[in-house]
């Protein structure tokens, strides 16, 4: 039903996530990033209120993996959750219940973490995980160029018809925050938005912290 992967980049200190699924609006439900904190994921038969409680674990000075742990103390239905949890120093931890759904896989890497359900093949996870550490550049090329990765390597054993890319930084809004919805080849348009979108996402943070300084909108009417 979903493949995801989790990512901390050392060079820019971003945190971001990406992920897809077989299920509509995938990335309102289960990605959950906070700048200087970390990643959660949670996914399979997903409980989103677990996002927001495992950031604030981090937020506390809680590692992953003690993260985690806290996480499945407070699910009741811990059995039916796959959970993967990214800190602020790259270190991850993982969580499968029973009754994940499928061909099911996690996989840690270096400064990431991936996982899924219902996939063709664990090499899935395998592909999402090594791609990221093999690719260069900022954090959401990397995260959309294992996500591709994943997909060559079989995907879900259904069709995907959502995907997100979120990312934060120094602010506390996300910097760049996309979704597809309901489409043939979400993961292909994810791309698409997030190459139109990458030239105008400084303008963007600036119209928030320096409106003054911030570029022409290039609407009817703007004068600057």
């Amino acid at each position: 039903m979903t493949f995801s992967i989790a990512g901390f980049c050392r060079q820019s200190g971003e945190f971001g996530a990406a992920i897809s699924s077989s299920s509509i609006c995938v990335a309102s439900r289960c990605p959950f990033v906070a700048a200087g904190t970390g990643v959660v994921l949670t996914q399979n038969v997903t409980n989103p209120e677990l996002g927001p409680l495992g950031l604030q674990l981090l937020h506390n000075g809680r590692g992953a993996e003690d993260a985690l742990a806290g996480i499945l103390e407070h699910e009741a239905y811990p059995e039916w959750r796959q959970v993967l949890v990214l800190d602020a120093q790259g270190r991850s931890a993982c969580h499968s219940g029973a009754e994940t759904l499928g061909i099911h896989a996690t996989r840690q890497g270096r400064d990431c973490v991936a996982g899924g359900n219902l996939l063709a093949d664990t090499a899935v996870i395998d592909a999402l995980v090594s791609t990221f550490e093999a690719t260069t550049g900022e954090l959401a090329q990397r995260l959309l160029a294992a996500m591709d990765a994943a997909l060559d390597a079989g995907g879900e054993m259904g069709e995907i018809r959502s995907a997100g890319l979120r990312i934060m930084h120094e602010a506390s809004w996300p910097v760049v925050d996309l979704r597809v919805d309901w489409h043939i080849a979400p993961l292909s348009e994810l791309r698409m938005i997030w190459q139109h979108y990458r030239p105008q996402r400084e303008a963007y943070v600036l119209r928030a912290v320096q409106p003054d300084q911030s570029p022409s909108y290039g609407v009817p009417g703007d004068q600057r």
